[in-house]
């Protein structure tokens, strides 16, 4: 570049700067097709679009009063200098509790006040680290059998700890396979062992050897993380599998937290966000079933008791779309489009719109469009039935007796802190992120510690950071 430096040589241009500038330049002259640029005649979607005042209003003894948020933040860092294949693996759950009342008071004041503000939200942690690549729990194994241990550790030691809530991750995946207040006794899990073909193992919380190779099976084999593990990578997809999991989980514990201490109470006055869609991807992808089960058990129609549980995603096709969607003024503020087969399959360009979703999803997408203007898009948990099934599933908002509530709170909830942003989402999501530079710098000190890189004695296995 032709600029000076206070050295007095030149200044060099970024090389991920020229590479991004690079990159776009080839594709402004390819040719492929993106659907939310082609969004042209729009009047198809006019009898798929509801308006907020044609669905049912929460009275003021059903509008929810609290929001917990739940997300999840991870991070792979290399840890041996000279070694990049060496890799440690940190992750976190974290969720917040909000006092909406307490905020909507602060927002009718004229001066905020932090103390109050800071009172309306208490917030919860669950972080766990493992070596993800080139590093091994012990000697003599392979990294798909050291990701095994590790997470059957994890399960273990971790606990979810919150109010009168103390279950570690294995109790509480025992309780997502069976039923609220009655968790199962054992986990039917396929052997490990890829050259054994015995399926359907009875696993108890302590694991057991498999009847046909005689090889260990541990609980947490049903999460089958281990098959995306490769022995020359970072493997940090795998290590995102696990933490959509870990984030099930703490949702599945605070909600049974609420089911068991006030269903008729807090329970229906509290929403439950994820930050993502309820779904579940991957080998892991089973527990879908499992979660939508588990929490469509928990409601009572007789009383109006029911869990409102809820997820919204920030990026990908779907925001894209629905954005372009209020660009044209489709959507106007207030409106709620269904989402059925045929905008599906405008959204996605398939060529089979009618059962996406049947395998990974536990709830149904809508777009909102909220009264001040922003674009959510918001997955929501059907009270009885499927979602998403081979046949269309449930696209109607009248299979979701929830969805009012939680539309409701989306409006009394928007965010600066990021687009279309939703408070809950936003505290959970400033929680569980890592800090960008120093705290990279600072997990890469503590792995090699972990890891007794450093000179010193390694940790206890049992520890964490």
């Amino acid at each position: 570049m032709p600029y000076d430096t206070v050295s007095g040589g030149f200044e060099r241009p970024s090389r991920l700067g020229h590479g991004n500038a690079i990159v776009r330049a080839m594709a402004d002259r390819s040719t492929f097709y993106v659907p939310s640029e082609h969004v042209r005649d729009l009047a198809w979607l006019a009898p798929k679009i509801r308006n907020r005042a044609t669905l049912p209003t929460p009275t003021s003894g059903d509008r929810l009063t609290n929001a917990i948020g739940i997300d999840g933040s991870l991070m792979v860092v290399p840890v041996r200098d000279g070694l990049p294949s060496v890799r440690y693996g940190y992750a976190q759950a974290a969720a917040i509790w909000l006092d909406l009342e307490a905020m909507e008071h602060q927002r009718r004041e004229r001066f905020v006040d932090p103390v109050a503000l800071n009172r309306a939200v208490n917030s919860a942690l669950v972080s766990y680290d493992l070596p993800v690549a080139g590093a091994y729990v012990r000697e003599g194994i392979s990294i798909s059998d050291s990701w095994r241990e590790s997470i059957n550790r994890l399960f273990r030691i971790k606990k979810v700890e919150v109010n009168r809530l103390n279950q570690s991750l294995l109790e509480l995946l025992m309780l997502l396979h069976g039923r609220p207040g009655k968790p199962a006794t054992t986990l039917s899990v396929d052997c490990p062992n890829r050259a054994c073909s015995q399926r359907r193992i009875a696993v108890s919380p302590d694991g057991t050897n498999c009847p046909s190779c005689t090889g260990r099976v541990l609980p947490t084999d049903v999460l089958r993380i281990y098959e995306e593990v490769i022995e020359d990578g970072a493997n940090q997809e795998a290590l995102g599998r696990l933490m959509q999991v870990v984030e099930l989980l703490v949702v599945v514990g605070l909600v049974t937290l609420l089911w068991e201490q006030s269903r008729d109470a807090l329970l229906r006055s509290t929403m439950f966000v994820m930050d993502g869609p309820l779904a579940v991807y991957g080998p892991p992808a089973k527990l879908r079933a499992r979660a939508l089960e588990y929490f469509q058990k928990m409601a009572d129609p007789s009383t109006g008791s029911r869990p409102h549980l809820c997820g919204i995603e920030k990026t990908g096709t779907f925001v894209d779309y629905a954005k372009t969607l209020a660009r044209h003024d489709a959507l106007k503020p207030g409106d709620l489009l269904v989402l059925d087969h045929e905008v599906i399959g405008a959204i996605n360009n398939s060529e089979n719109p009618i059962a996406y979703g049947a395998e990974t999803y536990w709830g149904r997408k809508f777009v909102y469009r909220a009264k001040d203007g922003r674009v959510v898009v918001v997955t929501v948990l059907p009270e009885a039935g499927q979602p998403y099934d081979d046949n269309g599933g449930q696209p109607e908002p009248e299979s979701y007796p929830s969805l009012p509530a939680i539309l409701d709170v989306i409006d009394r909830t928007g965010s600066s802190m990021y687009r279309d942003g939703v408070i809950p989402v936003a505290l959970a999501h400033s929680k569980a992120a890592y800090p960008i530079g120093v705290g990279t710098d600072v997990l890469r000190l503590a792995a090699k510690r972990r890891l007794g890189l450093d000179g010193k004695s390694p940790l206890s296995s049992s520890g964490g950071y």
